[in-house]
């Protein structure tokens, strides 16, 4: 599977921003796995009822984490006029509250109009490892609707190992330009050596360099310090918007506090229940048919490179699938000041990277054109680097560190050999003639990993929980909508919400009747009606 990744695109923000992590080498870090449960027919609902129920945890706070509840946060002035930052206390392990304290980095703006507090709004972009205090001082604090940021105190802590939050580290900068050209894509034992040899170095670099935290970055973790952080804001219960992992997040947090829930916002859903194979065909299918929207849309314009008016997106996928062979046999320059070439690794993930968001299109299709009929490779790097998020003097935040992390231990790898992964090419490339060969590799990272894997693949219940409202698009090539109709058929009491489009994600993306729906249900508490579709 490619992974699991956010939005950082605020409800009202008019700048499309692609989102975040890696390419078909560093997607591999998803969360995957193979299970005996796991339906020959890829069926979602297969497996809905086979995997066990998360199970709520008990009502009452347990004696050892009383003073992690009743702790008051030391607010101080940070990043642009109006937010504030302060840092959380969290026990390192749950199991285990005397092995010590993790420290993790909180972040608001407190309600800038009139009428009645709502208490906080709390949100996180996704992931794993998007900096949910970066989204919020960048995007959700400024580009929210005023009515809600008027009547919300604007919420959101880095998780544990993210960003400011005792961020996990794997690879230097010169390391990770290495990892992101390996060729994802191998023709031979050589090749296969290669690839596996990369993701060996970058697991041994995450057990080197962050061996205590990485055993304590899990979900279900993240998950219970969000309702440490309820309980030192002052809410009874909590209110909630997450996209993308965000959805798998906020899911988690349902089961584990039912009771607890208030408004809670799921864009993009996952869906828990779902063994390696099903979730990463789903994805891989989730990214041909993005392409393929893509595809009908470029072959309408004057300045497509993938064929004129008339060609078939299967053929303009042809044409695509022999310029990324042509790239792994010849990279192309760049004219990067440290040397990087283009070869199919980078261009495919620039090319992924604009199936996030169909505003992205005309930039593909430029750095397409210069690619193709120019031998230059610099618009495409630049798609791939924003998508890693790697600035220009060669440095990478933690993003994806903290995703390989999060990932890796929340559920068992998909493969554990690439004898395996050979084995399900077949599947990986009807699923997808442009992306499935690198795809099915991308499931393999998670077999080298130093630490051993904390969870299952579950069904959410939720049982008790205020509505819920699970949002999908029809079209969405991370988040399958088929995921968010299976969340919501898990989940007692969601409400699913159905955008017909393009893109990851739905919430502030221009459709006027998702907004009002999901905005009617922060501010009143009214959730749409199950099954609302919008467009």
């Amino acid at each position: 599977m490619y992974f699991r990744r956010t939005s950082r695109r605020a409800p009202g923000s008019s700048a499309p921003r692609p989102r975040t992590t890696g390419t078909l080498l560093a997607a591999a870090t998803a969360a995957v796995l193979l299970v005996p449960a796991c339906s020959p027919s890829g069926s979602s609902d297969a497996v809905e009822g086979a995997a066990a129920a998360l199970p709520a945890l008990p009502k009452a706070t347990p004696a050892a984490l009383t003073s992690y509840y009743g702790q008051r946060l030391a607010w101080h002035g940070c990043g642009a006029s109006g937010f504030e930052c302060a840092t959380m206390k969290a026990p390192l392990d749950y199991a285990d509250p005397s092995a010590g304290d993790i420290k993790l980095a909180v972040a608001r703006k407190k309600a800038t109009g009139r009428g009645k507090a709502l208490g906080s709004l709390m949100v996180n972009p996704g992931g794993p490892g998007g900096s949910a205090v970066g989204y919020l001082q960048q995007y959700a604090g400024i580009g929210y609707p005023a009515k809600v940021r008027a009547r919300y105190d604007m919420v959101a802590m880095d998780p544990r190992g993210v960003a400011r939050s005792e961020p996990v580290q794997c690879l230097s900068g010169r390391a990770m330009d290495t990892f992101t050209q390996t060729d994802s894509t191998p023709d031979d034992q050589r090749e296969t050596g290669q690839l596996v040899d990369a993701y060996k170095k970058f697991a041994e670099g995450c057990g080197k360099r962050s061996a205590q935290v990485l055993r304590h970055v899990s979900t279900v973790e993240a998950a219970r310090d969000m309702d440490v952080l309820r309980a030192a804001l002052g809410d009874r219960k909590l209110t909630y918007v997450g996209a993308s992992y965000g959805t798998f997040l906020g899911a988690t947090y349902a089961g584990l506090f039912p009771d607890r829930v208030g408004r809670l916002v799921l864009d993009g859903a996952m869906d828990p229940s779902l063994p390696a194979r099903t979730m990463n065909l789903d994805q891989t299918a989730g990214f041909e048919t993005a392409f393929q929207s893509f595809a009908k849309d470029c072959v309408q314009q004057l300045d497509c490179p993938l064929g004129g008016k008339g060609t078939s997106p299967a053929r303009a996928g042809d044409k695509l699938k022999a310029f990324f062979r042509k790239l792994d046999a010849h990279p192309i320059p760049t004219g990067d000041a440290d040397g990087r070439k283009l070869g199919e690794a980078l261009a495919t993930t620039g090319v992924i990277a604009a199936m996030y968001d169909e505003s992205a299109w005309a930039q593909l299709r430029e750095g397409l054109t210069s690619a193709m009929k120019e031998n230059d490779g610099a618009g495409l790097l630049v798609l791939s680097d924003s998508y890693y998020e790697r600035d220009a003097k060669g440095h990478y935040t933690n993003l994806m560190f903290a995703n390989a992390a999060v990932n890796c231990l929340d559920l068992p790898a998909a493969y554990t050999a690439p004898e395996q992964v050979e084995e399900a090419l077949p599947a990986f490339e009807k699923a997808s003639p442009v992306f499935g060969r690198g795809l099915a590799w991308a499931s393999l990272s998670c077999a080298y990993w130093p630490v051993k894997p904390a969870g299952e693949p579950h069904r959410i219940e939720a049982k008790g929980a205020a509505p819920v409202v699970v949002v999908g698009t029809t079209r969405d090539p991370a988040t399958p909508y088929r995921w968010a109709q299976s969340l919501a058929r898990q989940m007692s009491s969601a409400r699913l919400l159905t955008y017909e489009g393009d893109g990851h994600t739905a919430y502030g993306r221009g459709s006027a009747c998702i907004d009002a729906a999901i905005n009617t249900y922060l501010l009143q508490g009214t959730p749409p009606a199950d099954g609302k579709r919008c467009s």
